[in-house]
C-alpha cells in the first residue's frame, strides 16, 4: 500500500501542490520563529559576553528587581566609596562602579542619532575595563569630550576629531569626539556614548551611589572567580551587598533576556500555529475532493482484497508525504526568512549576530508539526474512503452519501450561544475576577462554533451575497451560486480558512480604532492644555527649557510629569517585588491642566500636605485605602507616607502621585525623566505666535517636539498603528494561505466537474462566461468568509470597552472605512484566486470534457 500511496501522490501531484505550499508557509513561520529567537538570544549573549567581563560583581542584594537593565533605582544603592574598600581585598586588581544613563548624540546631519527602538545611553570610560579596550584615538577627559562606540560613530556620520553636541539630562553640551571604541560584539543598534568617569558620576550618581561594582582579579594571584567572591563576601555583607561570580552574573542576565524574548517567541508562534490551522482547511479540502474523485479506485482496491485499514493507511501515507515535503520546504523557507529579517534590521542600523542558527530540535519540530497537521487534516477523508463498499467499483458512477448536517448545526449553535453568553457576562460584569478569562474562553467558543456551524450558515450567506450577481449576470450568477452551495461542507471549509484571519483582523481594527478614540476622549476630558512638549521615552525635557517656557508672557501655566520608580508596601518593609511608578504632580495642576476622571478625597489637599495619591486601579489591586501608611523606599532613603486620596487618571496611569518636593527626598532629580509638559496659554494669547515661540525655544534641545492636542493624540495613535501594522502583517500570512485554499478548491472543482463543464460548453456557454462563473464562485467564497469573519471579530471586540474601561479603553469605535476596504480586498482576493482555475476551465476541449468519466 505504501507503493500505491507514492504512485497516487505522483499521479495527482498538482492536486496536492497547494497543500504542500500551505504546509510550507506555516512551517516556515514556525522554524523562522525559533531561529529568530535563537539569533536574538545569540546576539544578546554576545553582548552580555562582551559587556559583562568582570571576574566578580558586588551589587545591591537581588530581591526581584530588574537585572537586565542594570537599573535598581527603586532601592538605595551602594556608596561609591565602597570601591576603595573592595580594592583592599587581596587578589583584587580593579573595582569599577557600574554607571549608565540616557543620552542623545547629535549626528553630522544636525539631528539626533536614533536606531529603531534600540536604547541610547552613556557609559563611563575606564581604561581598566577590558570590554572597552578597543580604543582608536584617546579617552575622553572632562565635560567637553566624548568617545563613541564604533557602529554608532559610523551611523552618525561623525569622525574622531569632529565637534558635535549631546543632550545629557535635558541639557545641551558642545563636545568633541576624541575616540572610537569597539566592544567586540554587535550592540543590536544601541547608541552608545562614553564619558569621563567624573562626568558620568555627576550625571548618573548624584547621590554618590551605584547599583553594582565590577571587580577584576589580579591575574598574577591565580584566583578563580569563586575564590575571589569568597574573599569579597565578608566586605560585601558588611555593606549590605551581595557578591557573585562573573559567570553567575552572565548566566543570570542571559536568563532574564531569554524570558523577555520568550514573549516575542510566543507571540510569533501563535501566528505560526494559526497559519498551520488555516492550512489544515486546505489539506482537508484537498483530500476530501481527491477522495470523492477516486472513490471507484478505492472501491476497486477493496474489491481486490484491500482492507479498510489498508485504504485508510494509504491515504494517511499520502498526507504524510505531503506533510514531509511541505515541512522540508518550510524549514528552508524559515531559514531564508530569518536571513531576510537580519538584512532588513541591518539596514535599519540594528546589527544582529551574523550566525543564523538552525538547530536539530528546530528542524525536528518543523517536520513533526507540519506532518502532524497534514495527517490530522486528512484523517476524516481517509476514513470515508476506507469504508467505501467494494460493490461501488461495479457502478457507472460512484455516489458519496453525505451525512445530515443537523447534529453539526446543533453542536455549532450550542458552542456559539455558550461562547456569546460568556462574552456578554464578561462585558456586563467587568469587575469579576475571572472576566478576562471568561471573555477569552467565550471568544474561542464563538470562533470554533462558527466554523462548526459553517456548512449551515455559509450557503444562506452565499445566497444573500449572490443576489446581485444572479440578477445582473445571467446565467453566470445563478450557475456560480449553485456551484458554491451544492457542497456546503466544501464551501464552509474554503470560506472558513478566510473567516479565521478576517475575524482577527476585524477585532484588531476595532480595538485599534477604539484605543485611538479612547485616547482622544482622554485628552479632551482629562487634559486641558493648548500645547504639549513631548520627548522620547529615554529623553527628558530640560528643567532650563521648562523655566524658559514658564517665563513667556503668553503662557499661563506649564507643568510636567516627572516620573520614577520606588518600592512601596503597606504594613511591612518593601522588597524588590514591590516596585511602583511614582509621578511628581504639582498640586496646582489638578483642576487646571489635569482633571482626574474620578477621585476619593481631595487630591489637591493630599499633594499639598505631603501625602500620597494612589491610582484607583492600583489601590484596588493592592487593597489600599485612604488613611493607610505606605512605606516608600528610593535611592535617597525611606519615608512613611499616608494615602490622602485615591484618583483615576488615564493621563497619569497606574502610579502613585506625590508632590515634587516629596519625590525629591526619595529620588535624585537625575532619575526623574520628564517626557511630557503641558502648556496652557494665557487668556487672549495668540496661539500661533505661542507655538512659534515654543518651537524656537525647543529647537536647540533636539529631542523635544511641540504638539497641539490633536497632534498629541495622533502621536499616541501612531504607536497603536505601528503595532497594528505588525499584527496585520502577521495575519496576512493566514489570509495568503486562505487564498491558496480558494485556488486549490476551485482547481479541484474544475477537475471534478470536467464533464459538467463540457456539457455547458456544448449547449452554448462561452469561454468568457465559463471564466465568469469560476470568478464569481471565487468572489462569493472570499466575500462570504470575510463577512462572517468580520462580523464575529467586530462582535467580540465590541465587548472590550466595557471590560477594560478602567484601563483607558472607554470608547467603542468601529472603523467603517477600514472594514469596507477589507470587503473590497476580499473581492480582489476572489478575482486573483480565480485566474488560474478559470483559465484552466476555459481551455478544456469540449469533446474531451464531455467524454470524461
Amino acid at each position: 500500500m505504501r507503493r500505491i500511496a507514492w504512485r497516487a501522490v505522483r499521479a495527482h501531484l498538482g492536486q496536492f501542490a497547494m497543500s504542500i505550499v500551505a504546509v510550507a508557509l506555516g512551517v516556515a513561520f514556525v522554524t523562522g520563529t525559533f531561529s529568530l529567537r535563537e539569533m536574538l538570544s545569540s546576539t544578546f549573549d554576545e553582548i552580555v559576553g562582551a559587556s559583562t567581563t568582570a571576574d566578580a560583581y558586588v551589587r545591591v542584594p537581588d530581591d526581584g528587581s530588574n537585572v537586565v537593565s542594570g537599573e535598581r533605582s527603586a532601592a538605595p544603592g551602594l556608596p561609591l566609596s565602597l570601591a576603595g574598600t573592595l580594592e583592599q581585598v587581596p587578589g583584587v586588581q580593579a573595582v569599577i562602579p557600574s554607571l549608565s544613563g540616557p543620552i542623545t548624540l547629535v549626528g553630522a546631519s544636525g539631528t539626533a542619532v536614533r536606531s529603531t527602538q534600540a536604547p541610547s545611553f552613556a557609559l563611563a570610560y575606564d581604561r581598566r575595563d577590558p570590554s572597552v579596550a578597543g580604543l582608536t584615538g584617546r579617552a575622553p577627559v572632562g565635560r567637553d569630550e566624548i568617545a563613541v562606540e564604533r557602529h554608532t560613530l559610523d551611523s552618525s556620520g561623525l569622525h574622531v576629531g569632529d565637534r558635535t553636541k549631546v543632550v545629557l539630562l535635558g541639557d545641551v553640551h558642545d563636545v568633541t569626539v576624541v575616540g572610537a571604541v569597539d566592544f567586540g560584539a554587535p550592540m543590536a543598534g544601541a547608541t552608545i556614548v562614553l564619558l569621563d568617569p567624573s562626568v558620568e558620576e555627576a550625571a548618573f550618581a548624584p547621590a554618590g551611589t551605584t547599583s553594582s561594582f565590577q571587580v577584576y582579579a589580579d591575574r598574577s594571584a591565580g584566583l578563580t572567580e569563586q575564590q575571589l567572591v569568597d574573599r569579597l563576601a565578608p566586605v560585601a555583607s558588611g555593606a549590605h551587598a551581595q557578591a557573585l561570580t562573573g559567570a553567575a552574573m552572565r548566566t543570570e542576565t542571559s536568563s532574564q533576556i531569554s524570558k523577555q524574548l520568550g514573549f516575542v517567541s510566543t507571540f510569533l508562534l501563535v501566528f505560526a500555529l494559526l497559519a498551520l490551522f488555516v492550512g489544515a482547511f486546505i489539506i482537508a479540502n484537498t483530500f476530501t475532493m481527491s477522495v470523492r474523485q477516486r472513490m471507484r479506485e478505492f472501491a476497486l482496491l477493496r474489491a481486490v482484497g484491500a482492507s479498510p485499514r489498508q485504504v485508510f493507511g494509504s491515504i494517511l501515507t499520502q498526507s504524510a508525504l505531503v506533510g514531509v515535503v511541505g515541512s522540508a520546504i518550510g524549514v528552508l523557507g524559515g531559514l531564508g526568512l530569518v536571513e531576510l529579517i537580519g538584512v532588513v534590521l541591518q539596514r535599519m542600523d540594528m546589527t544582529l549576530s551574523t550566525r543564523v542558527p538552525l538547530s536539530t530540535s528546530t528542524v525536528l519540530i518543523g517536520l513533526l508539526v507540519g506532518t502532524g497537521v497534514s495527517v490530522a487534516a486528512a484523517s476524516l477523508p481517509a476514513r470515508r474512503a476506507a469504508v467505501v463498499p467494494p460493490v461501488e467499483a461495479m457502478r457507472d458512477e460512484v455516489t458519496v452519501n453525505e451525512r445530515s448536517l443537523r447534529l453539526r448545526a446543533w453542536a455549532g449553535l450550542v458552542l456559539v450561544v455558550a461562547g456569546a453568553a460568556a462574552v456578554v457576562v464578561a462585558a456586563v460584569r467587568p469587575h469579576l475576577g475571572s472576566a478576562g478569562t471568561l471573555l477569552g474562553v467565550g471568544a474561542g467558543f464563538v470562533l470554533i462554533g462558527t466554523l462548526v456551524v459553517g456548512p449551515v450558515v455559509v450557503p444562506a450567506v452565499v445566497r444573500l451575497l449572490a443576489a446581485p450577481a444572479v440578477a445582473w449576470l445571467r446565467p453566470v450568477g445563478r450557475l456560480a451560486r449553485g456551484n458554491v452551495v451544492r457542497n456546503p461542507r466544501r464551501a464552509a471549509n474554503t470560506a472558513g480558512a478566510l473567516t479565521i484571519g478576517m475575524a482577527l483582523v476585524g477585532a484588531a481594527a476595532v480595538i485599534a480604532a477604539s484605543t485611538q478614540a479612547s485616547v482622544g476622549s482622554l485628552v479632551s476630558t482629562e487634559v486641558s492644555a493648548d500645547y504639549v512638549l513631548r520627548t522620547g521615552m529615554s529623553d527628558t525635557v530640560a528643567p532650563a527649557l521648562l523655566q524658559k517656557v514658564r517665563a513667556l508672557p503668553s503662557v499661563q501655566q506649564a507643568e510636567g510629569f516627572p516620573w520614577t520608580h520606588v518600592l512601596a508596601a503597606v504594613g511591612r518593609a518593601p522588597t524588590g517585588a514591590d516596585g511602583q511608578a511614582l509621578v511628581a504632580v504639582e498640586p496646582t495642576m489638578v483642576g487646571s491642566l489635569l482633571r482626574p476622571s474620578s477621585t476619593e478625597g481631595s487630591v489637591t489637599q493630599a499633594l499639598t500636605g505631603g501625602e500620597l495619591v494612589a491610582d484607583k486601579l492600583l489601590a484596588k489591586d493592592k487593597g489600599w485605602k485612604i488613611g493607610d501608611t505606605v512605606a516608600v523606599t528610593g535611592p535617597l532613603g525611606e519615608k512613611s507616607l499616608r494615602i490622602g486620596a485615591i484618583a483615576r487618571s488615564g493621563a497619569v496611569g497606574q502610579a502613585l502621585w506625590a508632590s515634587p518636593s516629596v519625590v525629591d527626598t526619595l529620588v535624585p532629580s537625575a532619575q526623574q525623566p520628564d517626557t511630557t509638559v503641558l502648556v496652557k496659554a494665557a487668556a487672549g494669547a495668540d496661539l500661533n505666535a505661542l507655538r512659534t515661540q515654543l518651537t524656537d525655544l525647543s529647537r536647540p534641545y533636539y529631542v523635544v517636539s511641540v504638539m497641539d492636542s490633536k497632534q498629541f493624540v495622533d502621536g499616541l495613535a501612531a504607536q497603536v498603528n505601528q503595532m497594528l501594522a505588525i499584527l496585520y502583517a502577521l495575519l496576512g500570512l493566514s489570509v495568503a494561505i486562505a487564498v491558496l485554499g480558494i485556488v486549490n478548491t476551485l482547481a479541484l472543482s474544475v477537475i471534478e466537474r470536467t464533464r459538467e463543464i463540457g456539457l455547458l460548453r456544448a449547449v452554448g456557454l462561452g469561454r468568457l462566461q465559463l471564466s465568469g462563473v469560476i470568478t464569481v464562485e471565487s468572489v462569493l467564497t472570499a466575500v462570504c468568509g470575510t463577512v462572517i469573519g468580520l462580523a464575529v471579530g467586530i462582535g467580540l471586540a465590541a465587548s472590550l470597552p466595557r471590560l477594560y474601561a478602567d484601563q483607558g479603553l472607554s470608547q467603542l469605535s468601529v472603523p467603517g472605512s477600514s472594514l469596507a476596504g477589507m470587503l473590497v480586498l476580499a473581492v480582489l482576493v476572489g478575482v486573483v484566486a480565480a485566474v488560474w482555475p478559470a483559465v484552466r476551465a476555459a481551455r478544456l476541449p469540449v469533446l474531451d470534457a464531455v467524454a470524461q468519466e
